[in-house]
């Protein structure tokens, strides 16, 4: 066993209190691909299922009345990118973490990508060392406090998908959007959408850099505007 390799090893101990039974497994997990030797790109490649799977099933318990389309936006809350980088900066990942000297120089082990990919990795390792039973126990450990602290489902919902469902919910006719005018130049350019619901009167405006952003911004106003974000809020 290598300096490096026994540094891993303590890391895994103190960090995920997991006794590794296959260091070279572990190893790999931890070697970025710009480094000599074998890298972690398979085991994150198996990673990503079983850390989907792992967290789906403690949505899936978690969250009983939640439905598909709330459990996916939970889960992008806890296994995208940006929070799995989090994670593995809080504990610690990125000093255990073998990069090539190119990486290091440019502070690879600071990067989002690197660790949350590096993150994955080790899921994938967990899996093959002890099963699916002992990674499960592991990304518990280090993700169950964020699945604690998830908002009300609801509360993920883009402003179109909330003004679609107010209306659907009350039998009216969903809402119109039409783009109005595209303003200045083609690599900075600002879209002005309507958004009408003509079952109520009701027509409001909106802008953005993309077409979607518009029309999110109208609907957003249009919830506003009939007070159906404060009549949800007083729903039991």
């Amino acid at each position: 066993m290598t300096a490096a390799d026994g540094e891993q090893a303590r890391w895994l101990r103190r960090a995920l209190d997991y006794e590794p039974r296959d260091a070279a497994l572990f190893a790999a997990a931890l070697t970025h691909r710009s480094a000599a030797g074998p890298n972690n790109e398979r085991l994150e490649f198996l990673g990503d299922a079983v850390l989907n799977l792992v967290i789906a099933d403690l949505l899936y318990r978690s969250f009983p009345r939640a439905t598909e389309g709330d459990l996916s936006r939970l889960r992008a809350r806890v296994v995208s990118r940006e929070p799995l980088a989090e994670v593995a900066a809080e504990l610690r990942l990125g000093e255990v973490l073998q990069l090539g000297s190119g990486e290091l120089k440019s502070g690879g082990f600071r990067r989002q990508s690197i660790l949350a990919d590096a993150l994955e990795a080790l899921c994938g390792a967990l899996f093959l060392d002890g099963g699916l039973a002992a990674a499960a126990v592991v990304i518990t450990r280090f993700l169950g406090p964020r699945i604690a602290a998830l908002p009300d489902p609801a509360s993920l919902k883009d402003a179109k998908t909330r003004l679609q469902e107010y209306l659907q919910a009350r039998s009216l006719t969903r809402p119109h959007y039409q783009v109005e005018r595209v303003e200045g130049e083609a690599h900075e350019q600002t879209f002005r959408v309507s958004c009408e619901v003509a079952a109520l009167g009701r027509r409001v405006h909106g802008g953005g850099s993309s077409r979607r952003r518009a029309e999110q911004e109208a609907a957003a106003r249009m919830l506003r505007a009939i007070g159906a974000d404060a009549a949800a809020d007083r729903q039991p």
